[in-house]
């Protein structure tokens, strides 16, 4: 009995270490586990915060990001409603240029249209001048070198006519000669209508003596002037409204009065043609 007791017991207990040890081995095994799950727990939990933060960040970022592309997207609406705006100030401003350098193209071709007619003007005047010159030549041939010249220069036509063939001194009544060489002129004139008639009277600087109603050399240049024009008239083709008497007195010499011989060629009549500048001022009137 003691014998199987102390077996028992030995075989029991045996058994209990063998399971202790089984146990301790399981229970190392159980803690190391623990551990290496410790371990992981951690390296999970350390990735989790780590990933956490960066999904923080990331948020945020991303919440920033949304934020600026909103901004970047009302900016850009509001550049392009700007850019539209620009776009559109500048297109009126190119059309209201445009309509201006149409403008502008149809004015110059109308001024150059205008010049135009206007060279054209100048140049039928030039060659009715240049006519009426060679006109006048042959009528008043016979009186030249008689104290009547024609000449042109400055655009008109000068007939210059001294006082002794025309007037005694001091007086203002037109001698023979002169009146037949008026009458010749008034012959060119009558057929030249258009043609601007100004007839001056020069003296010299000499006093005049009082005489009746005759006061100064001013009065006698009108005179003589006005003259000329009462032969010129007695023409009726010719248009008294194209005829203009001057009286110039002493004041526009052609020569020195010094002298006999200059005192004689200041004493004259001058007979000067102008083209009419009619159709140039209505020409000109339209371009206003």
């Amino acid at each position: 009995m003691l014998y199987f007791s102390s077996c028992v017991s030995t075989k029991v207990f045996n058994d209990l270490e063998s399971r202790y040890s089984e146990m301790k081995i399981q229970r190392y095994k159980l803690q190391n586990s623990q551990d290496s799950l410790q371990q992981s727990w951690d390296r999970l939990n350390n990735n989790w915060n780590k990933t956490k933060s960066y999904l923080n960040r990331s948020r945020d970022s991303v919440i920033l990001g949304l934020g600026e592309i909103k901004i970047l997207k009302e900016e850009f609406a509001l550049l392009m409603e700007n850019s539209n705006f620009k776009i559109q100030k500048s297109i009126a401003k190119n059309n209201s240029l445009l309509r201006e350098i149409a403008l502008k193209e149809t004015e110059l071709y109308s001024r150059s249209e205008r010049v135009n007619q206007l060279e054209k003007i100048i140049d039928d005047q030039k060659q009715a001048l240049n006519n009426l010159k060679e006109q006048l030549s042959d009528a008043l041939l016979n009186f030249e070198g008689k104290g009547l010249t024609v000449e042109q220069r400055n655009g008109k036509v000068y007939i210059s006519m001294d006082n002794k063939l025309l007037f005694k001194s001091g007086r203002w009544n037109v001698e023979s000669q002169g009146k037949k060489a008026i009458q010749q002129l008034s012959m060119v004139l009558m057929k030249n209508p258009e043609i601007s008639i100004l007839i001056e009277g020069h003296t010299d600087n000499v006093p005049f003596t009082s005489r009746g109603a005759m006061k100064s050399n001013w009065d006698l240049s009108t005179k003589r002037a006005t003259a000329v024009v009462e032969i010129l008239l007695e023409n009726d083709q010719i248009l008294p409204q194209n005829i203009t008497a001057a009286g110039r007195s002493e004041y526009f010499p052609i020569a020195p009065n010094s002298s006999v011989d200059g005192r004689a060629a200041n004493r004259r009549i001058e007979v000067i043609l102008s083209p009419s500048l009619d159709k140039i001022t209505a020409l000109l009137e339209t371009n206003n």
